[in-house]
């Protein structure tokens, strides 16, 4: 895998790209008619499938990274504006794949070309298309590590208690989708969809017109909530490029930017490869793991304060993981378990819970709990992808952790989300507990394990892939 023509300046200068731009087609203020985007089964038996093929040829082909019409710019957009574990995550992505799909229109001189999405809950396996390698073949790049993501699927985002949309709420979908199986099917796959330059794979567009197309299917079930569409929380504009932005009202719902799905339902259950043996398992396993893995021995770190907002209250050192799970007890001195339970109390801004003042001088209390992984790195081994950790708090030692799993479950860990956590948060990965917390009922815990469970691909390396610098629980007075 090597590295795409890449100038930061260059592309954020725009002085080339903001004029050509200009011919992209804004988002109307009400658009008239509806596109429909297909699946990529169906969408390939129609007249739209040579357009779109020979348009991403002619965008491969220019060199010239900082003109729009070029492929490297596309992945360029993504590498400097795209959130990732942030608000808008979403939305945000709503937007990118409009503009790209006008780009496709635009060079193809196919006005009613649409961008064809990928249901790999019906169809896990990478279409043939992409994976013929044939040097004529626009949408095969080398360095996948696996052409199925059986082991990524996940249907949790769609159980009846998330209703909720934003980050900061109960139960969040975004929050939850963005983790799994978004997350997943980027470093299953591995090569270029493992790095925040995964828009080098063509794949990509139609994976991400997924997660788009199950947003929306989630969003018209009700009692889903979403904030309403003359909410404060769709003030403001994406950027995308000099001279490339959006409102993001206009992300509201697919049809303010003049598209559908052709299948705007939810999925309700995984292929049944997927449901063998549950996903999660471990190299070499075909079984469910009926208890949470063995603990290991690091080293460990006290409590103490990270920032005038954030302050730890007990962590371990020096995690190097590989093909196979491990759990880590969190040392919590009796100060500390005390604080976790009064931060979680209904009462977390009471006389007991300690404060802090911020910055006009007045006092937060410290009550949202986070297991955060701090300076997390991929080794060369593990950076191609192929494999991920799913993450748990205080599975059961002993019987079915398989079955008890969901409400345990913090979020996940692989090299795509070191490669967002290194470019967005200088390598830090925050995982909000407060949901998980309240489940299990911290007034009864007696000890912290976060179990760190391997999850692989059909291919998967061996051997030490990630290290993690120090995991701990922490306080915040804000919430994630």
């Amino acid at each position: 895998m090597t590295t795409n023509p890449f100038d930061r300046r260059a592309f954020l200068r725009g002085s080339a790209s903001a004029a050509a731009l200009m011919s992209l087609p804004l988002p109307s203020i009400s658009a008239t008619t509806t596109s429909i985007r297909l699946e990529w089964q169906a969408f390939k038996t129609t007249p739209h499938y040579a357009a779109f093929l020979n348009a991403v040829k002619l965008m491969k082909a220019v060199t010239d990274a900082t003109k729009p019409t070029s492929w490297a710019y596309w992945v360029n957009v993504h590498v400097n504006y795209c959130p990732h574990t942030a608000p808008y995550f979403l939305a945000w992505h709503r937007g990118y794949i409009y503009y790209f799909e006008q780009q496709l229109r635009a060079v193809s001189g196919d006005s009613t070309l649409t961008l064809p999405y990928w249901d790999y809950f019906t169809y896990p396996t990478i279409p043939s298309e992409f994976t013929d390698p044939a040097t004529s073949n626009p949408l095969y790049v080398a360095g996948r590590v696996n052409s199925n993501v059986y082991s990524a699927l996940t249907i949790a985002p769609w159980a009846k208690n998330i209703i909720n949309f934003q980050r900061g709420t109960s139960n969040s979908y975004e929050a939850l989708f963005e983790s799994a199986p978004h997350n997943p099917v980027h470093n299953i796959i591995g090569g270029w969809m493992a790095d925040m330059q995964s828009p080098t794979d063509p794949i990509f567009y139609l994976h991400h017109a997924n997660v788009d197309r199950l947003w929306h299917a989630w969003a018209l079930q009700p009692p889903t909530i979403l904030p309403a569409q003359n909410s404060s929380y769709w003030a403001g504009t994406f950027n995308y490029a000099p001279g490339l932005t959006m409102a993001r009202s206009k992300t509201y719902m697919p049809s303010l930017l003049g598209y559908d799905y052709s299948n705007d339902k939810v999925p309700t259950s995984l292929p049944m490869n997927a449901q063998e043996g549950r996903i999660i398992r471990v190299q070499a396993q075909t079984g469910r793991i009926l208890a949470r893995p063995a603990l290991g021995t690091f080293g460990t770190t006290a409590a103490r304060s990270i920032a005038t907002n954030r302050r730890s209250l007990g962590g371990v050192t020096n995690l190097m993981l590989n093909e196979k799970s491990v759990s880590a007890r969190i040392p919590l001195q009796a100060s500390a378990m005390s604080s976790l339970q009064d931060a979680m109390s209904p009462n977390a801004a009471s006389e007991n819970n300690a404060l802090a003042p911020n910055a006009k001088g007045a006092t937060k209390a410290f009550k949202y709990p986070s297991i955060v992984l701090d300076n997390v790195a991929v080794t060369n081994a593990g950076k191609g992808g192929g494999y991920y950790y799913n993450i748990y708090v205080n599975l059961p030692a002993a019987g079915d952790a398989d079955a008890d799993s969901p409400g345990h479950f913090l979020g996940t860990f692989g090299p795509f989300e070191v490669s967002s956590a290194v470019h967005h948060h200088g390598g830090v990965l925050i995982l909000p507990a407060s949901d998980v917390l309240q489940n299990l009922g911290v007034t009864n815990l007696s000890e912290v394990v976060i179990s760190i469970v391997r999850v692989n691909g059909p291919n998967s390396p061996s051997g030490q892939v990630l290290s993690v610098g120090e995991m701990r629980l922490e306080l915040s007075t804000d919430a994630p």
